[in-house]
């Protein structure tokens, strides 16, 4: 089995490979061995949480099954955030942690992640250990194997982000509206917010197991910008499915993304010292603007590959406090090893009341460059160097632009999609490339 591991762990749609219920307790089964073969423990266990996907819970009893068959227990969350079972997984010594969510995707997928039991997401190393594996190992069929429950769990992760708020840095008074995606953070979201103080309205906060992400969270924020005005909030606050990703909307109902809050964050930690190396990791779809406007406040950026794991791995290797992506993944470093969207909210939210004045006046700490990402569904991957027209067309865009700006073309790790994203000062000349390279690529590998 080929590419079964993507950007964010597996992906796909239930019911059809690899998310059938024999692979995947073939896939928990090695699991659960593999990390047998490497901890020693008297009563092994892993830590499971899913969100609200109507086919979580047929997964979870899969990968139960499978884990018994490897003689680990599972110990259920139930539902709750992904950045919740990151933040138990090493506080309960669980061999690792296990989540049931596709985050942002529609509603009709659904995915399996690991964490290490330090509560990082797993290696590329342990993932293509699995992967290599997976074929020679036997389905151990269904069991019947029960997890255990820890209610306590959804409340200590609750209390934890809540911590990370100091004092003085006040958020009581705001007039929030919250979006929950219809997900995990449907119930602990609005809860959190009301025990700093916050006059919270919800909206995607009540989830059927067919609704997650749909028009609504942080993929499709219309909704909470327009519930924003209707309702004349401070701010409004969008998760997604998971809760590993954050976007904010400001009073006026105009969207800040994970660049502007990686924006607000690095100059707020830089003013109270607490911007380790006096840089932030920010991904290749980064908004150009945001990296002169780091730049000219003394900020140094390192740019690294799409996926919250490669800006974790930046901020270990260059030991620095902040990093994230445009779409909302951001991680403080200081309280957790992955992106976290009510750890983000709550962060921003801080430093905000800090600087004072209105949200709105953080779209306009720097100049965003003109930015089109053009998404092309396609039915397989076509290695792009295979691709001599498109190729052409690419080098040409790419000289077109020079020095003012860039050309940044990949497949997406979590959906069937060939990502064309194009940013330039001019903003004519961007959208006309970005349509260009998205006809070229479809005529010929559609032809292919």
């Amino acid at each position: 089995m080929s590419h079964l591991f993507g950007t964010d762990g597996v992906r796909g749609i239930p019911g059809t490979e690899p998310l059938t219920a024999p692979t995947v307790r073939r896939l928990a089964r090695l699991a659960g061995t593999l990390l047998l073969s490497r901890r020693e423990r008297r009563t092994p266990f892993v830590l499971l949480g899913r969100d609200t996907r109507s086919s979580g819970p047929g997964l979870a009893r899969a990968l139960t099954d499978g884990f018994a068959a490897a003689g680990v227990r599972t110990v259920d969350l139930g539902v709750v955030p992904t950045p919740a079972v990151s933040y138990l997984t090493p506080r309960r010594g669980a061999l690792c942690g296990v989540v049931v969510s596709a985050s942002h995707n529609p509603p009709e997928f659904n995915g399996i992640k690991f964490f290490s039991d330090c509560g990082r997401k797993a290696t590329p190393e342990f993932e293509a250990e699995l992967e290599k594996r997976l074929p020679r190992t036997a389905d151990p069929g269904p069991r019947g194997a029960r997890a255990e429950k820890d209610p306590a769990g959804a409340r200590e992760y609750s209390d934890f982000v809540r911590s990370t708020v100091p004092p003085h840095e006040d958020l009581s008074g705001l007039k929030v509206v919250f979006d929950g995606a219809n997900g995990a953070a449907s119930r602990i979201g609005p809860d959190l917010l009301r025990s700093l103080g916050c006059e919270v309205a919800v909206i995607g906060c009540r989830p059927d197991g067919g609704n997650i992400n749909r028009a609504c969270g942080a993929m499709e924020t219309g909704a909470l910008r327009r519930e924003v005005v209707r309702r004349g909030a401070d701010c409004g606050i969008a998760v997604d499915g998971d809760a590993d990703r954050c976007v904010l909307s400001d009073e006026v109902g105009r969207l800040l993304d994970g660049d502007s809050l990686i924006a607000l964050s690095a100059i707020h930690l830089k003013d109270e010292g607490l911007l380790r190396g006096d840089g932030v990791v920010v991904t290749v779809m980064s908004n150009l603007g945001l990296v002169e406007f780091l730049r000219g406040r003394g900020i140094s950026s390192v740019q690294v590959p799409v996926g919250d794991r490669n800006v974790t791995e930046a901020l270990d290797r260059y030991d620095l406090a902040l990093g994230g992506e445009n779409s909302g993944h951001v991680v403080f470093r200081r309280f957790a090893p992955t992106g976290d969207g009510l750890l983000t909210a709550l962060q921003t939210l801080a430093a905000w009341r800090v600087r004072g004045g209105k949200l709105s006046a953080v779209r306009r700490l720097y100049k965003v460059f003109p930015q089109v990402l053009t998404n092309v569904r396609v039915a397989r991957r076509v290695p792009l160097e295979d691709l001599a027209g498109f190729q052409s067309e690419l080098e040409r865009a790419q000289r077109s632009l020079r020095d003012s700006g860039r050309v940044f073309v990949r497949y997406s790790g979590t959906e069937p999609l060939l990502r064309i994203l194009v940013e330039a000062k001019d903003q004519k000349l961007t959208r006309s490339l970005s349509s260009r390279l998205a006809e070229v690529f479809k005529r010929e590998a559609e032809g292919i």
